[in-house]
């Protein structure tokens, strides 16, 4: 179980989690760096959101990073030496899917609280979230077109998903960013807020006080019935509506609404 504030990437702190409140907020902690993300990070992202959802007191979590971006994307400056080849790259992909599914996988919601920059492998973090709140200093873009590189087929599909043919073809082959007002008219986004911490914040709180067996079940088939053919597995979404079927929470809920109050869910 994660403490009231704990910190954890490898042993750096490059990224900082903190917990309170059945809320976790996950930090992107190199802002002299805009952020980068290092292949190390990816790794440890993938372990922190897995730990996340193995968490029952952490009902809701929110992505962000540190000083004024949220992410300029992957750290380009390692790629000399960690991406240099056909089966180093490889590796790195692997890494960076790896750690977008762990975040669209986790059965909790997800918001990415975007200041700033939120490009390349930002990007790929940002879509893996279940919404988008934003500043109006958000700035998103895709620059894969200008690195040659392919963005991976996971990132392909949510921004597919999220944005429609025409709008995902324009982010990926112009290479261009796209400001706040610009990404919540193509459905980048989802809201533009004064403080996007304290945006997301109040968001999540208002996903936190209902039952979580009900958003995980939603969670894995929306996501699922989003990815294309085949993508939702119909036996686990079934597995997952009998289970809040015959759930406390499920009686919880019915008692709470005869009884004219908020209910009290626990996830069991």
């Amino acid at each position: 179980m994660l403490g009231e504030c704990h910190e954890r990437c490898a042993g750096t702190t490059d990224i900082i989690v903190k917990c309170e409140s059945g809320l976790a907020v996950v930090t992107l902690n190199r802002p002299t760096k805009r952020n980068a993300i290092t292949l190390a990070m990816w790794r440890a992202l993938k372990t922190i959101f897995d730990e996340l959802g193995r968490d029952a007191g952490v009902r809701a979590i929110i992505l962000t990073g540190a000083g004024k971006d949220f992410s300029v994307g992957a750290d380009v400056s390692e790629f000399e030496h960690i991406r240099d080849n056909k089966t180093q790259a490889v590796a790195y992909e692997t890494a960076v899917d790896a750690c977008s599914n762990a975040i669209a996988d986790v059965r909790k919601p997800v918001i990415a609280a975007v200041s700033g920059y939120c490009l390349g492998g930002g990007c790929h973090l940002a879509l893996a979230g279940d919404f988008r709140v934003v500043d109006d200093t958000a700035m998103f873009g895709v620059p894969a077109a200008k690195l040659s590189i392919v963005y991976g087929v996971r990132s392909v599909q949510r921004l597919l998903a999220l944005v429609g043919i025409s709008h995902a073809k324009r982010i990926l082959f112009s290479a261009e960013r796209f400001d706040a007002i610009s990404s919540v008219k193509i459905g980048l986004i989802d809201e533009i807020v004064a403080d996007a911490v304290a945006g997301a914040v109040a968001f999540a709180r208002i996903m936190a006080s209902n039952a979580p067996l009900s958003i995980a079940g939603a969670k894995v088939m929306l996501n699922g019935l989003s990815m294309g053919a085949g993508a939702l597995d119909l036996a686990v979404a079934q597995h997952l509506i009998d289970q809040a079927s015959g759930s406390e929470d499920f009686k919880e809920g019915r008692r709470a609404f005869a009884e004219k109050r908020p209910p009290q869910f626990t996830g069991s």
